[in-house]
Formats: C-alpha cells, sequence, structure tokens
C-alpha cells in the first residue's frame, strides 16, 4: 500500500503558508494605519486649527469688596510672632542661656483651681488659662497652647531641646507695643515679631520684649524698637457688636502670614472655662476659620476695627471646626491701659467671699431670694469678714445697685481700685441689712486664702442608711474644730439616689438640711425623716479638704 507521508507534509505545508500569509496582510495595515496617523519622523499628526480664536486677558477689573479693602489698610499692623523656649536642666531646675552659662529657673505654679470648680470670687481668684483647658472639657483640652502657638511636634520638650512655637498680635502703638496672648508668650526664653513689610527668609524677625501679662484673660503686651512710627490698627466697641454681624480673622496659622478669613459673631458673652478661672473670660464666639498660630491676631468688624484677640477654639481634630473665640476689645483696653502702667500689672478689687453660680431652683425657693448671690464662705480676717459679712448672707446690692448675679458682681467688684469703699446690700434670715466693705487688691486675698487650705485627719468608717442614699458619720472634733460647726461626713452614696443626683460624694460633711443644723447623728436623722416625697431639700455641705472654700448648696425636688 503506497505510503501517506507526502501527503500529509503537503498538506501541513499548504497550512503554514495561508498563515504566514495572513500575518503578513494583518501587519501590511497596522503599518499603513500608524503611517497616516503619524508623520515621517513617527511623531503625531497636527490637527488643524487655524479655526481657533487665541484668549486674552481682559482689561476690566472687579471693584475690591469690603473684606478685601479691610484686609489692604489692617494687614500692614498685623504681625507674626515666633518664640523660642532653651533647652532645660531638670534635675537642677537650671537653663542654659545663648552664652552657655546657667541660670535659675523660677518654679511654675500650679494652675490648678483652689476651689476644686465649686466657687467663684470676686475677691479671690484662680489661675487663669495658663497652658490647658478646663477640667472635664476634654474638646478644649490644651487649647491654649496646642491650638494656638503650642509646641510644634518634634521640637523638643520640657525635659531638654530647643522648643519653637508660632502665634500672632497687632500692633496698637506707633512705637511698637503690640497686644498677643499670654499663652503665646509666656513660657518663652526669646521672643521675635516679623512684620509684613520685613523680607522673607529664615530669620526669625526682630527681637521683643515682654511689658506685661495678665493670666486671668490671657492677654500679653509686648514692645520692639523701631526708628520709625509702625502701621497700627484701631480698637472698636465690642458691645456694640451683635450676633450675624460680618467679622475678619486675620494672623498666621500653620506660619502661613497674613492669612485672611471671614464669618460672622456667632454669639458672645461665651464663658468656656468653669469656676474661677472663667471668671473674665466672656468671648465672643465667631465662625471665622482660625486654626493654630492664629492665636493673638486680631478679629475686626466691617468698619476695620478690633473688637477681640483671637483666643481659643473649640475641637476634636486639633484644628479649625467653625467655633472660634476672641477675648472682647472692651476688656483688652482695660488690660493693655494696667499692663503699661508703672505697675506693668493688672489690679483688681475683691471682697473676700466665696459662692457658687448655677445653684438649683430649689435653693432659691427654700432661701427666699432670685437674683443676687448666696455667700458661700467668706476670708477669715478679709474685708468682707471685717464688714460681717457671714455664709448664707445673700448679697443683692452694691452701692445702691440691684446685683443680678455672681457675674455682675465679679465685674462690679473687680472693677473696684483697692483701698475705695462699697456699700453692700444683703439679706440675712429673711431680714434686709446693709454694711460696707474696704475693697482689697483681688491677688493678696487669694494668696492669704489658699495658705490656710489644710488636708482634713483620717475619721472612721461607721456608716447609717437612710432614705436620702447617703450612709453617714459625725465628724471628729479635730474636723468641728477646722471647719468651724458641726457636722454629718459623707461615707457612701448610693449610685442613682437623691443624693448621687445632687452631686454629693463621699467625704463632704453635711452641716444643715433646709436650713437645720445637722451637727450630730441624732440631729441629721431627725431632719431626714422629717422630709416628704415632693418637697425641696437643700444640703449646706463643706469639704474639709478645703475649708476655706466655704459652704456649698446643693439641692432639688425630692422624689
Amino acid at each position: 500500500m503506497p505510503s501517506l507521508r507526502p501527503t500529509f507534509d503537503r498538506l501541513r505545508a499548504r497550512r503554514l503558508t495561508s498563515t504566514f500569509a495572513i500575518l503578513a496582510a494583518v501587519s501590511i495595515a497596522i503599518l499603513v494605519g500608524s503611517y497616516a496617523a503619524h508623520g515621517v519622523h513617527g511623531q503625531e499628526k497636527q490637527a488643524d486649527t487655524s479655526d481657533a480664536t487665541p484668549l486674552k486677558v481682559p482689561n476690566s477689573s472687579v471693584a475690591p469688596n469690603a473684606f478685601a479693602q479691610i484686609a489692604k489698610q489692617v494687614g500692614p499692623a498685623v504681625v507674626n510672632i515666633n518664640t523660642r523656649t532653651l533647652p532645660k536642666d531638670v534635675s537642677n531646675h537650671k537653663r542654659m542661656n545663648p552664652h552657655g552659662r546657667a541660670i535659675p529657673v523660677p518654679q511654675q505654679p500650679d494652675d490648678d483651681d483652689q476651689d476644686g470648680g465649686q466657687g467663684q470670687d470676686p475677691g479671690q481668684g484662680g489661675a487663669g488659662p495658663g497652658g490647658a483647658g478646663p477640667g472635664g472639657q476634654g474638646n478644649f483640652q490644651d487649647f491654649f497652647n496646642r491650638f494656638f502657638g503650642g509646641q510644634v511636634p518634634g521640637e523638643g520638650d520640657d525635659q531638654g531641646g530647643e522648643r519653637d512655637s508660632l502665634g500672632s498680635g497687632f500692633i496698637v502703638d506707633p512705637k511698637g507695643y503690640i497686644i498677643t496672648n499670654n499663652h503665646v508668650v509666656e513660657k518663652a526664653d526669646e521672643i521675635y515679631v516679623k512684620l509684613s513689610t520685613d523680607p522673607d527668609s529664615t530669620d526669625l524677625g526682630r527681637k521683643a520684649h515682654v511689658i506685661g501679662v495678665d493670666k486671668a484673660t490671657d492677654l500679653a503686651v509686648i514692645k520692639i524698637d523701631t526708628d520709625k512710627p509702625l502701621p497700627t490698627v484701631k480698637l472698636g466697641n465690642s458691645e456694640g457688636t451683635a450676633v450675624g454681624d460680618w467679622v475678619i480673622a486675620i494672623g498666621s496659622p500653620f506660619t502661613l502670614s497674613q492669612t485672611v478669613t471671614a464669618g460672622i459673631i456667632s454669639a458672645k458673652n461665651r464663658t468656656i472655662e468653669p469656676g474661677v478661672a472663667g471668671q473674665f473670660q466672656h468671648f465672643i464666639q465667631t465662625d471665622a476659620a482660625i486654626n493654630p498660630g492664629n492665636s493673638g491676631g486680631p478679629l475686626l468688624n466691617m468698619n476695620s476695627e478690633v473688637i477681640g484677640v483671637n483666643t481659643a477654639i473649640y475641637t476634636q481634630s486639633s484644628g479649625y471646626q467653625g467655633i472660634g473665640f476672641a477675648m472682647p476689645s472692651n476688656t483688652v483696653v482695660q488690660v493693655y491701659n494696667d499692663l503699661i502702667s508703672p505697675s506693668h500689672k493688672v489690679t483688681r478689687g475683691a471682697i473676700g467671699i466665696s459662692f457658687r453660680e448655677g445653684l438649683s431652683s430649689a435653693v432659691g425657693r427654700m432661701y427666699g431670694f432670685k437674683g443676687g448671690v448666696l455667700v458661700q464662705a467668706v476670708a477669715p480676717g478679709g474685708p468682707s469678714d471685717k464688714a460681717g459679712l457671714k455664709p448664707r448672707d445673700i448679697i443683692i446690692s452694691i452701692d445702691g445697685r440691684p446685683i443680678k448675679d455672681g457675674n455682675d458682681l465679679v465685674e462690679e467688684i473687680a472693677n473696684r481700685h483697692p483701698g475705695s469703699t462699697a456699700r453692700i446690700g444683703y439679706v440675712r434670715d429673711g431680714k434686709q441689712a446693709d454694711t460696707t466693705v474696704t475693697i482689697a487688691d483681688r491677688d493678696k486675698v487669694t494668696q492669704e486664702q489658699e495658705a490656710e487650705d489644710q488636708e482634713p485627719p483620717a475619721g472612721d468608717h461607721d456608716s447609717a442608711q437612710n432614705k436620702l442614699g447617703l450612709a453617714v458619720r459625725e465628724i471628729t472634733p479635730a474636723t468641728a474644730q477646722k471647719l468651724g460647726t458641726g457636722g454629718v461626713v459623707i461615707q457612701t452614696v448610693r449610685p442613682g439616689s437623691f443624693a448621687d443626683q445632687q452631686g454629693l460624694e463621699p467625704g463632704l460633711v453635711i452641716t444643715r438640711i433646709n436650713k437645720q443644723p445637722t451637727t450630730s447623728r441624732e440631729q441629721f436623722d431627725k431632719v431626714v425623716e422629717g422630709l416628704k416625697s415632693g418637697q425641696d431639700v437643700v444640703f449646706e455641705i463643706m469639704d474639709p479638704k478645703r475649708p476655706t472654700s466655704g459652704i456649698n448648696f446643693p439641692g432639688g425636688t425630692l422624689p
């Protein structure tokens, strides 16, 4: 039988020939298309644009709006502030000056509220901002430092290493006087100021020195030397502003100098720190964008006038979230004038009492007042003590002018000069009376008051339950002597009970309930047995840890 091998070879050769022919045809088609789309040198063929019309920059211009005019007018007077903290030797409390010589470092005072947030006092003071936000308000945490000119990450810390920070300020006197925030400069060893007209270089700027600071309002005045008059801002009247007014902020956020943002006044008279620390901080709230580095810069109205000093922000991200706070210009003017005086300090009046804001309405009903201030404590030997005022007195007027609340009292007394006198109207046991008080220096009264605070001795742990949700025992004679009264000390508080709802805590001493003494366990039990559901119940409480903080008045309606 003939072999089939030659036949198969011929068929195979034909198939390969056909395949090569098809591939060749495809390749030719691709090359033809590519050639059609490119020039002879392989470049893309140019489209015909002979019908296109060239663009031209128009000669027309838009008239500058009010924001642009204000920025142009005020910008030259807004400055960039850089501060430098030199390395410190914490172990021996010394630091090195620029020449390598060790110099003493003063100990920083404790900025904790000595009244534990329980009291406010027109004659006593607590620390001002001092670099930390108010306790218990985490969203304000460290806003005075971290959010406005605080430590730059990686630049060192208090344990050593050089640290730089950034802030803003504005010139108010052509001789070189500048207003900024205290927290921008308070820990600085060196302060430098850059004007908008200074060269943009790595140079830190002009050396500045501190004229005076006021921690209570977080304001500071610094000065630079100049051989010619400098541009200045105009101060406005913050009382004339209204919620909804347009405002502009100018400053150096994130080192970006001469940054302009706009917004409105969102609210007025905001107090963002509780207790004594916030007594002189009644801010303007704004939604103008302010960020780290804006601190100390101006907040302006549409008349190009400064109505506030940007000081703080509310944030959950360490950046702008639409809520900023500025110290009102009327406060700034008063503080500035005191700081440039020969004493370079702000002097405030005091009468040596403590009180608490935000008392329950049950307290007012029980003690018979709608307006005024219920005295919590009287500083021994202080102005009010000498004038005969006592705890539980209700201050209702000063020199015949009615007093609405604690803020009203603080403002009235603080603005009076030490050594002057005031006629205080008050109510005691339902009867009106008055007395003359000699105004004292707030700082001196504060120092004397804090020096008297002492720790209480330990006591036993006997307890007894009652329908208020309390377990109590009688206080020791030593504690009674220290407090100046008898009472029962709280041992435990049942969660969710009436006492818990009123904020009572173990360790506090109950001296009265509904004005009836509870100086012994027997008296306490008798008063509690007489209480009925629906009745107003007001406690008089003292803290043995802080005997000079006086009486607190928690109260409510018994379920």
